[in-house]
């Protein structure tokens, strides 16, 4: 797996240099596996460099702009935010504005399989967390969003 596919997996180049110690990978099995381990020695800075490669949830401008760059996964991921009224899109936008003021990442969801709603409710709750609770959480999503996007790869 070229290193450049595993940065696609999650924006950490420490995280992709791990995984590279690892492969080759047999399975879907032998990735996630690699991928637990990867996560464990990631630092503050490690994950702040893999929320970095996350568009902002419910940007589609951005989602299109990313598109060419990280292949199909963000969209897919994001497809509750498709059909959402106008308003539910805006009250996420203005929350993205506030969540990166106070926390300094982007909001970060594993957004697939929740409706734009869900998503809004989430980040209306996250919004009172303290930044060490929420930097958690949003390595969380992250770790969920990654493994998410290997069960989606075709192992050659």
């Amino acid at each position: 797996m070229r290193h450049e596919d595993l940065l696609a997996l999650c924006g950490s180049a420490r995280w992709a240099e791990v995984m590279s110690e690892h492969a080759p990978f047999v399975d879907h099995s032998a990735l996630h596996a690699a991928a637990d381990l990867a996560f464990e020695v990631l630092d503050e800075a490690d994950w702040l460099e893999a929320f970095a490669h996350h568009p902002r949830i419910g940007d589609v401008n951005e989602l299109h702009k990313r598109f060419a760059a990280s292949g199909a996964s963000s969209e897919r991921e994001q497809a509750g935010i498709a059909g959402a009224a106008e308003d539910v899109i805006q009250a996420i936008a203005d929350g993205n504005d506030e969540y990166e003021r106070r926390f300094g990442f982007v909001f970060l969801v594993r957004a697939a399989g929740r409706s734009a709603e869900e998503m809004l409710a989430m980040q209306r709750e996250r919004l009172a967390h303290d930044r060490e609770t929420e930097l958690a959480i949003a390595a969380q999503q992250q770790r969920e969003i990654t493994h998410g996007r290997i069960d989606g790869l075709a192992l050659d």
